[in-house]
């Protein structure tokens, strides 16, 4: 059956070339500040839901539909994509002092059976300080603004600064594959 991947990030992307897959790549261009969750696990899963609602009337063929979101709990806020430099600096540069923890929530659609499954994964990521020189050349090169709470551990600026993780790379970087792998087979085994 066809995939669907129902994201523009580059990580998922990548993430699921390397997993194997054959897909199209399809973006769901939502709102996402108008859903709002204090909760980061039920924000993540509404936000990969409607995500999944928004592409559906697009889809006219059977497609497995993998939708995903992610953000950033750090010392009991949530941390989304930074909006302005001021904004990244901050998250940046309060890794030292409490370790950011990525959360996602995946949700898979099959489109022939309307079967969807949907989970969440949550992983910490410890970071030595890292210097005022780096933070700015990290907002000047602009891939943090596109980032929930700021960074990609495959950023060689960032790499230097990772103590270590608890989680996996793949989940850290917003789409974990043994989760969506359990999704996958869960909506085609159950139709």
């Amino acid at each position: 059956m066809k995939i669907i991947l129902g994201s523009g990030s580059r990580q998922r992307k990548n993430i699921l070339e390397r997993m194997g897959y054959t897909f199209e790549v399809m973006p769901a261009d939502i709102d996402e500040k108008a859903i709002r969750n204090g909760d980061p696990k039920a924000l993540t899963m509404a936000l990969a839901k409607a995500k999944a609602e928004a592409l559906l009337p697009r889809i006219n063929e059977p497609a497995l539909l993998i939708t995903a979101d992610q953000v950033v709990l750090w010392n009991g806020e949530v941390l989304e994509k930074p909006e302005t430099a001021e904004q990244a600096r901050r998250f940046l540069e309060g890794y030292a002092y409490h370790p950011p923890r990525p959360i996602n929530a995946v949700v898979v659609t099959n489109t022939a059976s309307g079967l969807q499954a949907g989970a969440n994964d949550e992983n910490t990521v410890y970071f030595r300080p890292f210097p005022g020189d780096v933070i700015e050349k990290l907002i000047g090169e602009g891939s943090v603004f596109s980032q929930a709470g700021a960074f990609s551990l495959e950023n060689p600026l960032i790499a230097p600064y990772i103590e270590r993780f608890e989680g996996t790379l793949e989940s850290i970087e917003g789409l974990p594959i043994k989760l969506t792998e359990q999704l996958l087979k869960k909506v085609q085994e159950d139709g």
